[in-house]
């Protein structure tokens, strides 16, 4: 005879979980006490959509689900921001919610909430569970449903009398062996089809990458004589500095492979969704009809014909097409110009813009590109800074890009704590807008309880970028509601226990980089940027 709270944490520990990340409360007390024991990293966070972005993260880390637990009601709220991203990132995630107890339901009792509800448009499945016995049943499929097919988030509800009830209750069976199926005959037409195209190019994204993957990806491309597109905040899928490689589909897209993208003839679409940011809002490529040869590969049946049509379809992981694509023979033209012109492309994009000011970003992400090990991770959130990171940085391995598709502001910093926690031998670099910054820069405390130690790039502009882009853009002129007060960022990181410097001068970076990564603690370097580097490609006149 157990408690709930022991059931359910003897199942993660089955699963093979060893980290979770929380914002505790009453409704889950049982939980706390079941995590007493167990060798499972508890990560207590500051504020819900903090865990469960570090839980994201670590789902994206290591291919596994991320676990967050948060309190009923204002928790769950909280948290929703963290489920949105793992949907719109195809990240295995599983979300525990406290809940009520039983007998309560329906009253409007204290944080009440129908989480089928809420949580059904962001969540791959919601549920409740209702009797103590059946929490094995529960986690299991939670599990198996966050993994399978298109990954993403799942969301448990607990009812505070379930997790305190007492059960006897058969633990979790091993997970089954999975078996591969036979993809050669697949790859075969594939490649066949392709062989006809005069001006193909692969597109990569999507869940599911691995080490392997990007080896077989570059041989496969060199093999077949194909350049190698990125989807959005997926830079890390191919090494940038392979010759097929050819840039990446993202915002502020280079004009160069946007019109590669229009001129291409035959489309290999692995693992991505081929969504708005990769066609420009459904502008490179219509919808409605085009005259390309679109191949689509995904995970999910019900992704391939969802938006797209396309002309051959296989239902299938990325990695396992593309390791049978590579198996193939060389087949078609060699195609030297075609992959030429695209490098060329990509190349040309790499030669800095002049941006004003005494401390450029375009010079620190360079530097960082030339200086960073090459297994360093980079995060970043959401705002017109990060232009400078996908235009600039050079990604050399897989695992080392972690940036939320959604857009979601203040993702950086949580992704940055959860990447160091798992990967504490390695670098971590997060770079932040004072704005996606403060969203979630109390969990700084975090960092420091838990000894992440990550590095924090602050590009201070005093001003919510983006939007200010926009707005001047559509309404020029007229600033309303973008200007922002901003801390000194130093002197905070100082105060939670951190390392804190400001740079004012590019020359004074690098050394101030060094000191922060000597300091082996969480640290924050404020880059005092010149308001009027508004993007890569736009400054204020």
């Amino acid at each position: 005879m157990r408690h709930g709270g022991k059931i359910l944490v003897d199942q993660l520990v089955r699963l093979g979980v060893e980290r979770v990340f929380s914002v505790p409360g009453e409704s889950f007390l049982a939980v706390l006490d079941g995590l007493h024991d167990a060798e499972i990293a508890n990560v207590v966070c500051r504020q819900e959509g903090g865990a469960a972005m570090m839980a994201e993260a670590h789902g994206k880390l290591t291919g596994r689900p991320g676990v967050a637990f948060v309190t009923r009601g204002p928790g769950a709220t909280n948290a929703s921001a963290g489920v949105h991203v793992a949907r719109q990132d195809s990240t295995p995630m599983v979300l525990f919610v406290g809940q009520i107890a039983r007998a309560d339901r329906d009253r409007e009792a204290f944080q009440e909430v129908d989480y089928r509800a809420m949580f059904a448009p962001l969540a791959k499945w919601v549920a409740e569970i209702d009797d103590t016995a059946r929490i094995p049943e529960y986690v299991g499929r939670a599990f198996e449903v966050a993994m399978s097919g298109r990954p993403g988030p799942v969301v448990l509800a607990l009812p505070e009398d379930v997790l305190s009830g007492g059960a006897e209750a058969r633990d979790l069976s091993p997970a089954p062996e999975r078996l591969a199926p036979d993809l050669s005959a697949a790859a075969a037409r594939i490649v066949e089809r392709l062989s006809r195209a005069e001006r193909p190019l692969v597109v990569v994204g999507g869940p599911h990458w691995s080490t392997e993957a990007a080896a077989d990806l570059a041989r496969f491309a060199q093999a077949q004589g194909l350049p190698v597109a990125a989807g959005f905040r997926r830079q890390d899928y191919m090494d940038n500095r392979h010759p097929h490689y050819a840039g990446d589909l993202n915002v502020g897209i280079n004009p160069a492979l946007a019109e590669r993208v229009r001129a291409s003839d035959a489309l290999l679409v692995l693992g991505s969704r081929l969504g708005d940011i990769e066609t420009q809002g459904f502008s490179l490529i219509d919808p409605a009809g085009h005259d390309k040869a679109l191949i689509h590969v995904h995970a999910d049946a019900d992704e391939i014909g969802r938006i797209w049509r396309p002309e051959i379809a296989v239902t299938a992981r990325a990695p396992e097409m593309v390791a049978a694509l590579a198996a193939q023979e060389p087949a078609g033209p060699g195609r030297s110009d075609w992959i030429g012109a695209a490098r060329l492309g990509y190349e040309s994009w790499l030669t800095p813009r002049e941006t004003p000011g005494a401390v450029r970003l375009e010079s620190v992400v360079g530097w960082l590109s030339e200086n960073l090990p090459e297994d360093a991770i980079l995060t970043n959130g959401a705002g017109n800074y990060a232009g400078w990171l996908h235009r600039y940085f050079r990604f050399k391995r897989p695992g080392t890009q972690l940036a939320p598709t959604s857009g979601s502001m203040g993702y950086g910093f949580p992704a940055a704590i959860s990447a160091s926690l798992e990967h504490p031998d390695r670098a971590v670099v997060c770079l932040a807008g004072d704005g996606c910054f403060q969203m979630t820069l109390n969990e700084m405390s975090t960092a420091i309880q838990h000894g992440a130690a990550p590095i924090v790039i602050v590009a201070n502009n005093g001003r919510y970028g983006t939007i200010r882009m926009h707005q001047e853009r559509h309404y020029p002129g007229r600033v309303s509601g973008t200007d922002l007060a901003n801390p000194d960022f130093a002197a905070l990181a100082r105060a939670y226990g951190g390392h804190g410097e400001t740079v004012e001068r590019d020359e004074d970076f690098a050394q101030a980089f060094e000191r922060a990564r000597a300091s082996g603690r969480l640290a924050v370097i404020e880059l005092r940027l010149d308001p009027a580097a508004l993007s890569t490609g736009r400054d204020l006149e």
